[in-house]
Order: structure tokens, then sequence, then C-alpha cells
């Protein structure tokens, strides 16, 4: 039977790895893509770490990291809500549910929107504004499940609706990511394995009465009229994600879990990310991480495309009558903006 769920396992890795080939194509194309909210990370745990999380993450951040471990959640029960402050005055909010059904598996449900405030309505007629406001509305709906085929194996998958609406357009889309989880690895205690693909899914395209344009027909004895500009279908930002986790028991209180997770990107560079955390006693919690790229791709200036740098963080858990309160904070530089700030309340039944 063991050897069942190993060669299960192998072969889930070896699929998700073949499919990545066709996926990832590199930096060439960066910026071209559909739904660059996918890759906005949420939880201020595993973003205080880097963004490290593939092989060890566990219960409801793993629904956006890996959702291969939701099913290691340490209660039956629990909801989170995480807030970010993120660049150019975004705020990001998500908030996550998660349920387990015993050995038929752990099921959970996320929601993840942006916030852009008004912004001031431009035309070719009026460059300065027309006076008139709008406020993007972009919205990720995602639906997971997760199993633990044994105490080393784990599974799971997460299916999403992606919804944009800027004034008079709109675009839909779906993704799914699908990752799995192994534990001891080799036989070492506290060495872990984990591979996700995230954002596999169909092109998007924007449609809607913001893209009539009125024009006057050739050759035809008519007055003008409106047509339909056709927007072009742009690809999702699928990556393909490795990560090594080793947790290092200091006695009986404390503890130390060292993170490494490669990030092969398909429209941005290819990362390396580098996380620790450090771990009294199940309570309080400190984080840090880096992350660096592997293509070292520069802007026009010469500076280095990559934004974010190092990131730092705390947490705090405590139990009280059956109910697990967890609160998180993490802080990552950016250049050229004001740093992002994260705030994560966590409860378990």
């Amino acid at each position: 039977m063991k050897l069942c769920f190993k060669l299960i396992t192998y072969m889930v890795i070896l699929t998700l790895v073949l499919s990545a080939q066709v996926f990832a194509a590199g930096s060439n194309r960066a910026g071209t893509n559909a739904a660059s909210e996918l890759l906005i990370p949420v939880g201020a745990r595993y973003i205080a770490m880097g963004g490290a999380s593939a092989a060890s993450v566990s219960g409801l951040d793993a629904l956006y990291w890996n959702p291969a471990g939701l099913d290691k959640m340490s209660h039956m029960a629990g909801g989170l809500f995480s807030h970010m402050t993120y660049i150019a005055d975004i705020s990001v909010s998500y908030a996550a549910v998660g349920v387990k059904f015993g050995g038929i598996g752990s099921v959970g449900l996320s929601f993840k929107t942006l916030g852009f405030g008004d912004i001031a309505i431009t035309t070719e007629d009026a460059p300065d504004g027309t006076g008139a406001l709008f406020s993007p509305q972009f919205m990720t709906v995602g639906l997971s499940y997760s199993r633990a085929l044994t105490d080393r194996v784990s599974i799971g998958a997460t299916a999403k609706i992606i919804s944009e609406t800027m004034d008079r357009v709109a675009a839909t889309g779906f993704a799914f990511d699908i990752g799995a989880q192994y534990q001891n690895l080799g036989d070492i205690n506290g060495l872990n394995i984990g591979l996700i693909i995230k954002n596999l899914g169909p092109a998007m395209t924007y449609s809607g009465n913001g893209l009539l344009r009125k024009a006057d027909p050739l050759d035809v004895s008519r007055s003008a009229s409106y047509y339909q500009v056709v927007a072009g279908a742009d690809e999702l930002p699928s990556t393909m994600e490795l990560g090594l986790s080793y947790l290092i028991n200091l006695g009986e209180t404390n503890k130390i879990s060292v993170e490494s997770h490669f990030v092969n990107n398909n429209f941005d560079d290819d990362f390396n990310r580098l996380g620790v955390e450090y771990n009294f006693n199940n309570l309080v919690f400190l984080r840090g991480g880096y992350g660096l790229s592997m293509n070292n791709t520069e802007d026009v200036t010469g500076e280095s495309a990559s934004i974010f740098g190092l990131t730092l963080g705390a947490g705090f858990k405590y139990n009280f009558g059956g109910i697990t309160l967890g609160i998180d904070y993490a802080y990552r530089a950016v250049n050229y903006f004001n740093a992002n700030n994260v705030f994560s309340l966590e409860l378990f039944f």
C-alpha cells in the first residue's frame, strides 16, 4: 500500500513538471499577461517568509500557497481574514474558510478583492478627465479540496473564478491550481517537499460597450455608426513552484523552520524564495525572508526589474476554551513605492 501511494505521488509530481513546460516561457513576455492579481500574495505568515511556502504550508494559508496542505489543518474548522496595503494605494482584502470531513478530506472557500478607490475617466477628447469617476472591481473566488492520502502524502486542487470590471468593460475567466506535498523525504524527519502549478486556464478577453467606437463607413452612403473593437485574448500568469523545508527542533519549546521555494514564471523572472520562521512554544513566531531573481532582468534605467525586497514579520497564537486565535503581521520592502503592510487574523474551532 505504501509503495502504491509513493508511485501515485511520483506520477502526480511528474505530470505537474511536464505540464509546467507548456506554460513556462520566461521573462520576455513580462507585463503582457491577464489577471495579474492572481500573483498578489495573501496571508501575513508566508509573505513574511518571502513566499517560501510550497513544502510546509498547512491549514487555511494553503488555499493560496498550495492547496495540498489544507487537509493538515490542526482543527476541524476555521476562518482567516487578511488585509494588505499594496502598491499605488491599492488595498488587497482576503477571506477564507475551511472544514475538515474526516477521512474524506477538507474543503475550503476563499475570496480575494482589490480596492483601487475612485479613478478619473479620461478619453481621447478629454485627456485631463471628463469629470466622471469609476472604481475598478477585481475579485477572485476559489473552491479548494485537499486530502491526506497517508501520514506523509497529501494532494489538493483549487478551482478559481476571476472577475474584472473597469467602467464599461469586463472580463471573466477561470483557473486551476494543482499541488502535492510529501513529508519526511528520504526518511529524514522534518524534511518536506512540495510542488504546485498555479493559474492553469484559458486566456481572458475583455468585452462591453466601452469598446464601441463611432466611425464613418467607407464607400457607403450611410451616416456614422458604432463599431465593436475586438479585444485581444491574454494568457493567465501560470507558474510552476517547487519547495523544500526543514524543521529543526531545539528542545521542547523552540523550533526553527528553514524554507526554500523555486518559482518558474511564464510572464516574469524565475525566482528563488528563502524564508525562516522561529517558533517559541507554538505561541510566539518571528519570521524573515527574501526573493532572489534567477534572471536578473533590468528595466530601462538599468535597475533590477524586481521591486520587492526583504520581508519580516511576527505572529502570536493562543488557545482558549477550544478556540485558537492567531494574529500575524508582515512587512515587505518595495522599491519606488511605500512598503507593503499585511495583517492577518485566524480563528480555529
